[in-house]
């Protein structure tokens, strides 16, 4: 069933109507300035803003109009998550994120930004998540601090989509820096099939039959032909928003992995929740 609303706190005033591209967007770093304008618009007094013109423009401006304005702005939602809904001025929880992982000595950081099972929603939707996916990625590349790889099937996207992500992560081809996955179109059954796919073609094009093919087959042949060849396993599987399960991410690199499944949902992810990541994986 579809999702009416969504909740971005603790209490019953903080759900919102649900909208999978402004979500995607702030998630992402992005902003949400028509989510923004609506809070606005809720609580703005029309009477009451006159009267603190008028205030303001004659210096009678007080401590407790200070606290009165600060209340309504905790009533948006309060100053940080404003802010996030402002492009350009959020956190950009993924860079705040990677220098976490940086600073923590982090080699590898696979972002899982798209799953195959996404690739069935609405056109328009999907249209605009891709969007947001790619000016993300791009936003990423032109730090010049990481360098980017694509982990998943781009001939899965639209043409356009796979061309734009191919430049942002050529971009950083020469960066040494901690390397970033960028998971688009993954999912863990597909990469596992697609693995064996080509495995196959592998020896048909060497002239090898299926029989020897199978009498020689290894678990290095499937490691081999995955998306994240020549990297090594995760050690540390991060999963948000309370759910216990994988999804299907990255099935075959995870078997000897540690899982850590935190409450809190991903825009609200802090370094606290990070550390104790790694604390519970050491």
């Amino acid at each position: 069933k579809p999702i009416k609303f969504i909740g971005v706190g603790e209490k019953t005033d903080a759900l919102e109507p649900f909208h999978p591209e402004r979500m995607a967007s702030r998630i992402l770093g992005m902003g949400d300035m028509l989510s923004l304008i609506e809070k606005a618009q809720e609580t703005y007094d029309e009477e009451k803003a006159a009267k603190l013109e008028k205030k303001l423009r004659k210096n009678e401006f007080t401590l407790e109009d200070f606290l009165d304005q600060m209340g309504e702005v905790q009533k948006m939602g309060g100053i940080g998550k404003m802010l996030d809904m402002i492009p350009g001025l959020g956190a950009g929880k993924i860079s705040e994120f990677l220098q976490w992982s940086e600073d923590a000595g982090v080699s590898i950081v696979t972002l899982w930004l798209l799953s195959t099972d996404n690739l069935s929603r609405d056109a328009g939707e999907l249209g605009e998540l891709l969007r947001i996916i790619c000016e993300a990625v791009s936003l990423l590349a032109d730090q010049g601090r990481w360098k980017l790889a694509v982990v998943g099937d781009l001939s899965l996207l639209p043409e356009k989509v796979a061309e734009d992500l191919r430049a942002s992560v050529a971009r950083t081809a020469d960066v040494q820096g901690m390397t970033v996955n960028i998971a688009v179109g993954y999912g863990g059954r597909h990469e596992i099939t697609e693995a064996v796919r080509s495995m196959m073609r592998e020896a048909s094009a060497q002239g090898r039959t299926l029989d020897e093919l199978a009498n020689s087959f290894t678990d290095a042949d499937i490691t081999a032909h995955l998306y994240t060849k020549d990297q090594p396993d995760p050690d540390l599987v991060i999963r948000t928003s309370g759910e216990q399960r994988l999804s299907g991410f990255m099935l075959w690199q995870s078997v000897h992995s540690e899982y850590y499944f935190c409450e809190v949902y991903w825009p609200d992810f802090r370094r606290v929740d990070f550390l104790r990541a790694l604390r519970s994986y050491a």
